[in-house]
């Protein structure tokens, strides 16, 4: 009932947020002592709560019990499948008031900004170019670092987003779609 009258009667006496329900001030108070009683037995990492374990324990089996119904991609989190239901639906609720360019996650507007931006703070030391962004990749061309492996064939790639491409297009035969992040246009290989 407390849910529809907004009452929030449990107070955290550390930083002031309320709740409707006494648990959920318990499990908020382990932010505040740092515990974290459930943890992973594979990688053992501990979370905050029994959902937030759950979840994490995908990782390691490869369940993903989120399908979508139109491509049959599945996906392990909820949230992954609503971003990408976005793709089907056309919505890109994150726009850029400065271009008015739409995007389907909050994150590619993040990256989008930097190009509205003249300042370059990221400067190679092996040449004179300078980035907007990390610097990582650009790095690797010049020391030869391929860090990004694929577990089925060994081939080895520069950027995260190669080996993506790689794994789609040799090894699941599926066309992925390429996003230019300026403008999320949507390619087919």
């Amino acid at each position: 009932m407390r849910i529809h009258t907004g009452e929030k009667p449990y107070t955290c006496q550390q930083c002031g947020k309320r709740f409707t329900e006494k648990g959920n001030l318990n499990i908020h108070m382990r932010i505040h002592t740092g515990e974290n009683p459930f943890t992973c037995q594979q990688c053992g990492k501990s979370f905050i709560q029994k959902a937030s374990l759950k979840k994490h324990i995908r990782i390691h089996t490869g369940e993903k019990p989120y399908t979508c119904s139109q491509c049959e991609r599945s996906f392990t989190h909820k949230q992954h499948l609503d971003e990408h239901m976005r793709i089907h639906s056309g919505e890109k609720p994150y726009t850029c008031n400065l271009c008015e360019n739409g995007f389907i996650r909050k994150a590619n507007l993040k990256n989008h900004m930097k190009i509205h931006s003249v300042e370059k703070p990221f400067i190679c030391s092996q040449c004179p170019r300078s980035f907007k962004h990390n610097l990582d990749a650009h790095i690797r061309i010049h020391t030869g670092n391929k860090p990004f492996t694929c577990q089925q064939c060994g081939k080895s790639f520069t950027e995260k987003r190669n080996l993506g491409k790689h794994i789609h297009k040799i090894h699941t035969g599926e066309k992925p779609f390429l996003c230019d992040q300026s403008f999320e246009r949507k390619v087919a290989l």
